[in-house]
């Protein structure tokens, strides 16, 4: 079997790596390993999804990691996930108790689930996680089966790994597909007897001779502090709307999103300035300190209709995956997994996934991917 894979990204790199023992793979990189959303994702990884499907996609792809940890440059970072939301006040009203509750109830059928996760009181959450400021918490939940990794670093082992078993990488080699499913570079036109298309925010464009994608790219941003003299867990603020990790001496603080479709080949990567004012509130908020800016950025994301991924058999013998809304590094090693299953024709598809439950040209608006709704 002989196997091209468009995008070199977190998934793409995987399924090649998957799929090299028993196919032959080319996976064609327009750029570099990870120059995409790969290289400008956060990289958190957690469990903590009340869905059953997504929480089992979340534990394989962390089982994954683990695993992988150790290797080459990557290294996973074990770190308890915590989300909250913060008390009522004149401003938020109804929301507060809504987001509470949704919490209240996101955790219990995550223990149903039979995921390791507790909920507690702001006084019990300042107990354990000194580091949070908690004056003004309604309710937390921690989700222990969690952590997090450096996107980048896993993008290029699993590259390094693909190669070594046989995989050819070929970097900065744009492609796209012609209308029968087949390879064009500026080489030439390659056939091949499939072709995973995850190229990101450009998917859409690279399939667009075989099939219509109802995928949209949007702006989301993230800036990392100079050192600080504290670790925090990982933490999702639904109240605020960010979320923080550590990251190397400093500590990462993302969202930052921006809900409006972006062109993936003119898109503005520098962080806002508003953005990068928020974050000293933000951390200030989650932590009662904050500390200045080292380096700052911004990222596509890519949304759907409904909120799910597209991963699967778009056309005979074209396969994709995109629309991640957020969560696709931390979903990347199952969902290759999966995929590559899949394209050699000894797994099945997941459940809901499948690129053609739409027609490809839907009109929507862009939802967030990183919300308590999105639990």
């Amino acid at each position: 079997m002989d196997v091209a894979v468009v995008g070199g990204g977190a998934v793409g790199v995987t399924v090649a790596h998957d799929l090299v023992e028993t196919a032959d793979v080319t996976l064609y990189e327009a750029e570099e390993l990870g120059a995409g959303a790969s290289g400008r994702a956060a990289g958190l990884c957690y469990d903590a999804f009340s869905d059953r499907r997504d929480a089992a996609l979340a534990q394989r792809a962390l089982a994954r990691f683990r695993d992988l940890s150790g290797s080459g440059g990557f290294t996973f970072e074990s770190s308890p996930y915590v989300w909250l939301a913060r008390e009522r006040t004149a401003e938020s009203g109804d929301d507060a108790d809504r987001l509470a509750s949704e919490i209240r109830e996101q955790a219990v059928r995550m223990r149903d689930h039979g995921l390791d996760v507790t909920t507690l009181a702001a006084a019990e959450l300042g107990e354990r996680f000194p580091q949070i400021a908690t004056s003004d918490v309604a309710v937390a939940a921690v989700a222990e089966d969690a952590g997090y990794a450096d996107p980048s670093a896993y993008t290029d082992t699993m590259g390094l790994l693909a190669r070594a078993k046989g995989a050819a990488i070929e970097e900065g080699t744009p492609a796209t597909l012609t209308a029968d499913g087949r390879v064009e570079t500026d080489a030439g036109v390659h056939g091949h007897d499939a072709v995973v298309v995850a190229a990101g925010a450009h998917t859409r464009s690279v399939v667009e001779p075989v099939a219509p994608l109802p995928v949209k790219p949007y702006r989301v941003q993230a800036l990392v502090t100079e050192s600080v003299d504290v670790t925090p867990p990982t933490l999702f603020d639904a109240t605020g709307g960010f979320y923080l990790r550590p990251y190397g001496e400093g500590v990462l603080v993302g969202d930052g999103t921006e809900p409006v479709e972006q062109d993936p080949d003119d898109w503005d990567a520098t962080a806002d300035e508003s953005f990068c004012e928020a974050c000293i509130e933000y951390q200030e908020r989650a932590l009662g300190w904050s500390w200045p800016e080292k380096r700052s950025w911004a990222g596509l994301c890519t949304a759907t209709p409904d909120g799910d991924p597209l991963v699967g058999e778009l056309a005979d013998g074209v396969y994709v995956a995109t629309g991640w809304q957020g969560h696709g590094f931390m979903r990347a090693p199952a969902i290759a997994e999966r995929l590559a299953a899949q394209v050699r024709g000894d797994g099945d598809p997941v459940a809901g996934f499948d690129p053609c439950r739409f027609d490809g040209d839907e009109s929507f608006e862009i939802v967030e991917g990183m919300t308590v709704e999105r639990r």
